[in-house]
């Protein structure tokens, strides 16, 4: 990157001029974990933004550095500046450090102290799901679920190590955890921390294992556990159960069993938040005439009162008919409901006659088409029509229909 295109280091991360160090921290992070090589494959753009960051940080990190750059801007790190000829100088800088402090696992293993490696720590999450029904989601329900659980071998007392023998110090990161090694890349040498492979970050391992758990410390068993799920959950929420979850470190907490909730689908019902929709069919009597329609609800049927006139797809609401409300469950949505006018498929002679009397006696509107066009055009009664060589309906046909 010539001296003339490089960009301020401070919009290079994002930052404004006076940011604090953790913000600067934070700002690279970001940048790091989406451009990192490691995450781009081959992506030489993304190499070249990633060491543009990370020149950026190894300056504004440093307080000294990050003054004479406020001061000088990128000449305080010219030539002249003695920090290389021609671009910063990332030989020799530990990036170890910088990298074991933002990414952790990212570079597989967080620097912790001996005193953080031996405390104890929580046990990890153990994610599961439930299908229920979506009744059941309106109103809650209890389900027993039968999972597979880690338990401290009673054996061992979760040493993992047979009973009269004890765990050893790793002898290849030495108790600590951790190994350390170095690399070159395009920056410079860089200092890399990772968990130790041998003993998994413990410091320990076992040489004469426990045959019960074979050296790992647990027993894993069938076990049946009760889940309440709250009334008006959603479709992919989790339910949280403390401490049913894998088993501590060095006396920890266990972890969580997280539920998620997936809910079938009902075939009336639609949900939307907290609110239900569905549709209700009306005769054309009830819409025309007016009348009382029964409506399916998460309660039971509701008799609804249709107004005189109302036209298909006319949408009502039924105040307090939704799904309850995950907080308080006596504060609930609404259910929205579509009258649909329903026309019947088959009729009788004597209705197809009272109904032709009807349309006569409100419009006409089976004669309408055939009044506003040719008087000669062929209506209900007069399908022949046209008279003598076709010249009537055969030319009303082709006239029609272009």
């Amino acid at each position: 990157m010539a001296q003339e295109q490089k960009r301020d280091y401070y919009e290079v991360l994002g930052v404004a001029k006076g940011a604090s160090e953790d913000d600067i921290k934070k700002a690279y992070r970001v940048l790091a974990k989406k451009y990192h090589p490691d995450m781009n494959p081959g992506d030489a753009s993304a190499a070249e933004k990633f060491k543009e960051a990370s020149e950026a940080y190894a300056v504004l990190s440093d307080p000294e550095k990050r003054r004479q750059y406020d001061q000088f801007g990128h000449a305080a790190f010219d030539g002249a500046g003695g920090f290389g000829g021609g671009g910063f100088d990332f030989t020799g800088a530990d990036f170890g450090d910088i990298f074991g402090d933002i990414f952790g696992d990212f570079f597989g293993g967080a620097r912790r102290s001996s005193a953080a490696r031996n405390a104890p720590t929580k046990g990890a999450n153990i994610r599961t799901s439930v299908r229920i029904t979506f009744l059941e989601a309106v109103f809650g329900v209890d389900k027993e679920l039968e999972l597979t659980l880690k338990d401290p071998c009673p054996k061992c007392k979760g040493t993992g190590a047979r009973p009269g023998t004890s765990p050893e110090t790793c002898p290849k990161c030495g108790g600590k955890g951790q190994v350390v090694f170095t690399q070159q890349s395009f920056f410079g040498t860089v200092r890399n921390v990772q968990t130790c492979p041998d003993c998994g970050g413990s410091g320990k391992i076992v040489k004469d294992k426990c045959p019960d758990c074979r050296g790992t410390g647990y027993i894993a068993s069938r076990k049946k556990i009760q889940v309440s799920i709250p009334a008006g959950i959603d479709n992919g929420q989790s339910v949280r159960i403390r401490e049913k979850g894998e088993p501590g470190i060095n006396g920890g907490p266990r972890g969580d069993l997280l539920v998620e909730v997936i809910i079938s689908e009902h075939p009336i019902f639609q949900r939307d938040g907290y609110n239900i929709y569905s549709a209700v069919p009306m005769s054309y009597a009830v819409a025309a005439l007016g009348g009382t329609v029964l409506v399916d609800t998460v309660d039971g049927k509701v008799a609804y009162d249709v107004k005189p006139g109302t036209p298909t797809d006319t949408r009502v609401r039924l105040r307090g008919k939704g799904v309850p409300s995950l907080r308080d469950r006596n504060v609930r949505g609404d259910h929205y409901v579509t009258l649909i006018v329903q026309v019947p498929e088959k009729l009788s002679k004597e209705a197809k006659d009272l109904l032709k009397q009807f349309d006569e006696l409100t419009g006409n509107s089976l004669q309408a088409a055939a009044q506003a066009g040719d008087p000669g055009a062929p209506g209900p009664d007069n399908a022949g029509g046209g008279g003598k060589g076709g010249s009537g309906s055969k030319k009303k046909k082709k006239g029609f229909f272009g």
